[in-house]
């Protein structure tokens, strides 16, 4: 039996939009698709890394789709941050059905049902290997949940961020509209944002490049790809400095 890869990161913040939870229904939380994405965590755990997760709320409610529609723009955002903290207890009951240890931690405070954002007390759970998941955003409208987990992962130092995605990487346009799309292996901070590649926003991307935090942009519907990733496979994107190695 061929030995099990080792991780080339100890800690990693894994980007979950609220649309990987919703399978191919058009809305909610898919019990089988959530229970998969558990045990291919629960998968990543066991190779003794530590999992953060920003998990966001899109398969049950879009603030910026309401705001555009007349809604004020923070009322609909902190709609939206509590639809994350919903995906975020369902997150954490499939992780713990598969005996992952796991806390949910909120940058709004709601102590019955999860810990505030508190970030030594975050870093202490990684340490004892649980799945850490940060729900409600930065806790402030108009910053979106890439910008939660950009600030997130610098906040635990983590070594890189994974953002899982519904393709398979980074194109230089719209594969489903453009069939001469090819995909990016590696490219730079600066190049996502010059071109505008719409991977996380502005705002992420650039803490991500004045930290020298790596992104990998993965297909999150191939079975194994965290672990692929985790373990140093070239799977999908990474955005990355020029200089790194």
């Amino acid at each position: 039996m061929s030995a099990q890869p080792s991780p080339i990161y100890t800690r990693i913040l894994l980007k979950l939009s609220g649309e990987a939870l919703m399978g191919d229904q058009g809305f909610g939380i898919d019990p089988a698709t959530i229970t998969r994405i558990a045990q291919e965590i629960k998968g990543v755990n066991r190779l003794g890394v530590q999992i953060a997760i920003v998990v966001g709320g899109g398969n049950i409610f879009r603030g910026v789709a309401l705001s555009s529609k007349g809604m004020d723009r923070a009322s609909a955002d902190y709609m939206g941050m509590l639809a994350t903290v919903i995906n975020a207890l369902a997150l954490q009951d499939a992780l713990e059905n598969q005996d992952v240890f796991t806390r949910v931690m909120t940058a709004i405070e709601m102590h019955e049902v999860a810990e505030p954002f508190i970030r030594r007390r975050a870093t202490r759970h990684l340490e004892k290997n649980r799945v850490v998941i940060f729900a409600a955003g930065t806790g402030n409208p108009y910053f979106t949940t890439d910008s939660a987990a950009a600030l997130r992962a610098l906040e635990i130092r983590a070594d890189a961020i994974l953002k899982a995605t519904k393709v398979d990487g980074i194109y230089t346009a719209d594969p489903k509209t453009d069939e001469t799309a090819t995909m990016f292996e590696r490219i730079t901070y600066l190049d996502v944002i010059q071109r505008d590649l719409k991977v996380m926003d502005t705002s992420a991307i650039s803490l991500c490049r004045e930290r020298g935090v790596p992104i990998h942009v993965f297909n999150l519907n191939v079975h194994g790809n965290i672990a692929r990733v985790v373990t140093g496979e070239k799977v999908g994107t990474i955005v990355c400095a020029a200089d790194a190695p």
